[in-house]
């Protein structure tokens, strides 16, 4: 352990094979993500605010993953995770997954705080687009892709969720024009409704043990990422996920 980097065995130095950083890596659909990467070979970079989970994590695959503690919203933080990349040597894959829901109860635009939807944005919107710039260098290097963890908030208006929802609609604006501006691949992806502690914050005191768990949608996203193509919003639901390979 040196300082918040929990390493592998690589961490230090240039490493052969696909290079991901993902945001928010502990938990709900960030983690399930970084567990199939890593099982896929991949080498991540990956944060989270608390150690314990982030350490649990990275012991699951001790040879393929590196953890830093912070705030992706704190611009030391993400200092540290683009040293990690320029350590590595190469970045092929950037994921915005870390997200602020807001103060919960969800409650109506008339009575959210601008500094609650300042912390909103902070998270959603401000923190992806500083760490993607910081990245973008690398990332155009390795012909890599940007995506960004969505949702139907950002499209539709639902009671309750006009701070969040706009953070997201904001998200992919900048998402995609990142993809205009240079030659990467972008997209923005709706994950839809899934089984996490994030979620049941949303639904306070309501059984969500109907949606379904964020380790259905893995597939989806490692689908898209397989077909790369163009860029663009997409939702996971429309996404055919890649037969499973027989042995």
């Amino acid at each position: 352990m040196s300082g918040n980097v929990k390493q592998n065995s690589t961490g230090a130095q240039p490493v052969k094979g696909a290079v991901a950083v993902v945001t928010g890596g502990s938990a709900g659909l960030g983690r399930a993500l970084v567990s199939a990467l890593a099982d896929d070979s991949w080498t991540v970079v990956t944060d989270a605010r608390h150690r314990d989970p982030l350490d649990d994590l990275i012991d699951s695959h001790p040879n393929r993953l590196i953890g830093v503690v912070g705030d992706v919203g704190d611009a030391e933080h993400r200092a540290a995770l683009a040293i990690e990349v320029r350590r590595l040597g190469r970045l092929d894959l950037l994921v915005h997954n870390a997200s602020a829901l807001g103060p919960v109860p969800l409650r109506p635009l008339r009575e959210l705080g601008s500094d609650q939807l300042t912390a909103v944005w902070a998270t959603n919107v401000v923190a992806p687009f500083a760490l993607t710039q910081l990245l973008l260098e690398p990332l155009l290097a390795s012909d890599g892709v940007l995506l960004s963890m969505s949702s139907d908030a950002a499209v539709e208006h639902y009671e309750g969720w006009g701070g969040y929802g706009a953070s997201k609609a904001a998200l992919e604006h900048l998402t995609l024009t990142f993809g205009t501006e240079s030659p990467i691949t972008a997209y923005a992806v709706d994950p839809g409704d899934m089984r996490t502690a994030m979620h049941q914050d949303a639904f306070l005191g309501e059984d969500i043990s109907d949606r379904p768990l964020p380790e259905t949608v893995v597939p989806k996203l490692l689908a898209l990422l397989a077909a790369r193509p163009p860029s663009g919003r997409y939702r996971a639901a429309d996404i055919v996920a890649a037969p499973k390979r027989v042995s």
